[in-house]
C-alpha cells in the first residue's frame, strides 16, 4: 500500500553526507519526495511510496549510515499524496 511519510531525523546529521546517502537510497527504492536540512540542526524527509520501501529507508537511516549519528527519528505516517515526481536534495 502506497503511504506519505515526514521524517525527522537528529544528532550529527548535517555535514556527514546524509542527505546524498538518503538520495541514492531513496531512489534505489524508487521512493518519491525530498530530504533538506533545517536550520535547528535536524533533517527533515518527505517521502512516498510503497509503505515497506519507505520502512527499509527508515531501517536505513537508523542502521546505516557510518558518518553520521542518529540520535532520533520521528516519523509522521499519512495517505499517499502522489505529488512529487521524483527524489530530491533541497538546499
Amino acid at each position: 500500500m502506497k503511504k506519505f511519510a515526514h521524517i525527522r531525523v537528529y544528532g550529527i546529521v548535517q555535514g556527514v553526507g546524509l542527505r546524498y546517502s538518503v538520495f541514492r537510497k531513496a531512489t534505489a527504492l524508487l521512493l518519491t519526495g525530498f530530504v533538506r536540512n533545517l536550520a535547528d540542526g535536524s533533517v527533515e524527509i518527505k517521502v512516498e511510496g510503497e509503505e515497506n520501501d519507505i520502512k527499509s529507508l527508515l531501517d536505513y537511516i537508523r542502521t546505516g549510515l557510518r558518518w553520521a549519528q542518529v540520535d532520533d527519528v520521528e516519523v509522521v505516517w499519512d495517505d499517499f499524496k502522489g505529488i512529487y515526481k521524483g527524489f530530491d536534495i533541497r538546499y
